[in-house]
């Protein structure tokens, strides 16, 4: 009888056996090929480590070809590939080689625990400045931050142009590619190396792998963005009517209203002047009984006397 819980967990160190001639004695049905273009300055590189690249793809019997006039690579399966799996990574490989990876890491793709990434940044912010401070920032200084990455991940990153490549075991490959992304979108990758940080010494401990890590984990809150302020005078809506407002009195009808307008222009010259008249009068009085205010003696308060004592 064997435990159920034992069977649902990997043991440690184990590995998926290798695959062999043996597997598939009467290879492939059919041939495949890929093929992939590399820029301009990266013919002379791989001019010079083809020899290479094709004694590693031969190993596992993949034709390599290199045309120089119309800047491609090909590769090949042949008759006597047995791994059907063979002609994927050697596109990976090509791949890899086409994105300015050295021959001696992109030629780990042929291991069986190893795969690869090749993350598109170059869509995923507008400003092209902005987008040159942010890949800027997922290196570090002097390459600090992408070789922290490169140590907790176990991975190889290779940030070029538009693209970054990881090379790596799968579970570094998806913490790559959440750092990549997550710092794309202004989100400064310090942060997600403190939660590997974090994760990676939880993970030895075998009392901890059943439970829940997000206590463990730190969270952290956007700083930079601030609250709305609301306006000092806020508009209110008024309640909706479909009858429009009625129409403001004009100059006319409010004299007709008053009687003014049948009055003659020596009238209203004169009745212009006495209300301006009475203006000033008041004005004046205002004015006067402000100045009168200094001349007013203060309320004294009542002596008091002091009491005998007895």
């Amino acid at each position: 009888t064997v435990d159920e819980s034992e069977l649902l967990t990997v043991p440690d160190g184990w590995k998926e056996p290798a695959f062999t001639r043996e597997d598939n004695p009467k290879g492939l049905l059919e041939e495949s090929s890929f093929a992939t273009l590399f820029p301009k300055y990266r013919e002379l590189y791989l001019k010079e480590c083809w020899p290479l690249v094709q004694k590693a793809l031969g190993e596992h019997y993949v034709n390599a070809t290199l045309d120089l006039i119309e800047g491609s690579m090909t590769v090949t399966t042949t008759k006597k590939t047995f791994d059907p799996y063979a002609i994927i990574r050697a596109r990976d490989l090509i791949k890899l080689l086409a994105r300015s990876v050295p021959f001696e890491q992109a030629v780990r793709i042929l291991q069986d625990d190893i795969a690869c990434d090749i993350i598109k940044i170059g869509s995923l912010v507008r400003k092209r400045d902005t987008f040159i401070k942010r890949r800027g920032r997922l290196l570090g200084p002097k390459g600090s931050t992408l070789k922290a990455l490169e140590l907790l991940t176990n991975c190889y990153i290779m940030v070029q142009g538009n693209t970054v490549s990881a090379l790596g075991p799968f579970s570094g490959l998806k913490e790559v590619r959440k750092v990549v992304l997550d710092t794309m979108k202004n989100i400064h990758p310090i942060y997600n190396i403190k939660t590997l940080m974090i994760k990676r010494e939880l993970s030895k401990d075998p009392e901890l792998r059943s439970q829940s890590w997000e206590r463990f984990l730190p969270k952290f809150k956007r700083k930079n963005l601030k609250k709305r302020k609301e306006p000092k005078k806020k508009n209110t809506k008024k309640e909706y009517t479909p009858f429009p407002p009625p129409q403001p009195e004009s100059q006319v009808d409010k004299e007709l209203a008053s009687g003014e307008y049948f009055l003659k222009e020596r009238q209203k010259k004169r009745k212009r002047v006495e209300e301006i008249k009475a203006k000033q009068a008041d004005a004046i009085k205002k004015r006067q009984e402000e100045r009168n205010k200094a001349f007013i003696p203060p309320k004294e308060k009542p002596a008091v006397k002091p009491k005998k004592g007895n």
